[in-house]
């Protein structure tokens, strides 16, 4: 039994003397009271205004390095703690006190090798005095050469241990200079961010190595984008994409090349500017990018009719209806971005669409 809806047009436009040929951008004959029993309306083509823009899920990730963990450097005793969560550091804020006996012997390592090299300096410079002289071998001249240079070693290795222990530079010379040894360690931050956990308290015994606190950089945030598979295409490096309800921007640095088999989506990655107004977790509505889809039109998903693998719009004319082939280039939920002959101002049926799709295979004899 054939469909009511096709027996209907068949029928009013029996009449009409316009004979449509067998391919696309023929005439469809249909008048105002038959789109009115049909169900068909019509909307017209505005760039940027039909749909608005275009938006797809995103969620704000911290990207590989955004999170920082101090850990503790010696073995020893937390016996401060100077922030707390939520807190804004910057880099080289102090995190966390501990006091630790080995402190002291790296420090103790550390004017020992000082005063060898000192001592190894002052036997080569004498050494070198007396073979210009010619009273000494030079023999005697390159065993104190060779002395100093382990000395060096040995100083070059302490500082070393020092630094890897969390000692500023600053103090770490005025130790190997003579003076008093600390018996606690500073951890600093290594870099500004905000504080997302304390792992420590006050009075707790630490081991080497043992997590702090947690660090998060948020002069860099990542949004990882899910997009259908079939259109990663057009999402390309440097596009550029907005965050919905946000001032924030992002700049698309690349494509996963793996898709989902549950979902068929794959994921892109794009790089937010500093000092965006987002925050990792978050989940948010990115505009697709004008860039990413070239010149095209965001029209309904029900606009769009396909036949096979081909897409059509039909477009209003002064007899009825045109149906024209479209590429599409994108999706984002209801909405569907299309390139075509089309214009602003053309007259796309938005409603009705599967009468007009069966009317025309009917006339090119049911392709």
């Amino acid at each position: 039994m054939k469909n009511p809806v096709s027996l209907f047009l068949a029928t009013t436009l029996a009449w009409c003397p316009v004979a449509f040929a067998a391919q696309p951008g023929a005439a469809i004959p249909v008048s105002a009271q038959q789109m009115q029993a049909l169900g068909i309306t019509v909307q017209p083509l505005k760039r940027g205004a039909t749909s608005g823009e275009a938006t797809v899920p995103a969620r704000v990730v911290l990207p590989p390095g955004g999170e920082l963990v101090a850990s503790a450097p010696v073995s020893g005793l937390a016996v401060q703690v100077y922030v707390q969560p939520n807190q804004a550091v910057a880099k080289g804020a102090a995190l966390v006190r501990v006091a630790s006996p080995e402190l002291g012997s790296l420090q103790l390592n550390l004017m020992q090798a000082a005063s060898r090299a000192a001592l190894a300096q002052r036997t080569v410079e004498r050494e070198r005095a007396l073979f210009g002289e010619g009273i000494v071998a030079q023999r005697r001249l390159q065993e104190a050469e060779a002395a100093q240079a382990e000395a060096r070693a040995a100083l070059s290795q302490a500082r070393s241990a020092l630094r890897l222990a969390g000692m500023a530079p600053g103090a770490i010379e005025r130790v190997a200079a003579g003076g008093k040894p600390d018996d606690s360690i500073t951890v600093a931050a290594a870099a500004s961010g905000v504080v997302t956990k304390v792992e420590v308290r006050p009075g707790q015994r630490v081991d080497a190595s043992t997590a702090l606190v947690g660090l998060a950089r948020l002069d860099r945030l990542v949004l990882e984008i899910e997009v259908p598979a079939a259109d990663a295409a057009h999402w390309p490096a440097g596009a550029q994409v907005g965050i919905q309800g946000r001032k924030a921007r992002a700049v698309v640095k690349g494509t996963s090349p793996l898709v989902s088999a549950q979902t068929q989506t794959t994921t892109v990655r794009a790089e937010v500017a500093g000092g965006a107004d987002v925050r990792p977790g978050e989940l948010v509505a990115v505009q697709v990018p004008q860039g990413a889809a070239g010149n095209g039109w965001d029209v309904p998903l029900a606009a769009v009719a396909h036949v096979g693998k081909q897409g059509y719009v039909f477009v209003r004319t002064s007899s009825g209806f045109e149906a024209r082939p479209v590429s599409e280039l994108g999706r984002a939920g209801q909405q569907v971005r299309v390139a075509g002959a089309l214009k602003e101002g053309d007259a796309l049926a938005v409603s009705g669409v599967v009468a007009l799709k069966g009317e025309w295979q009917r006339a090119n004899g049911g392709q």
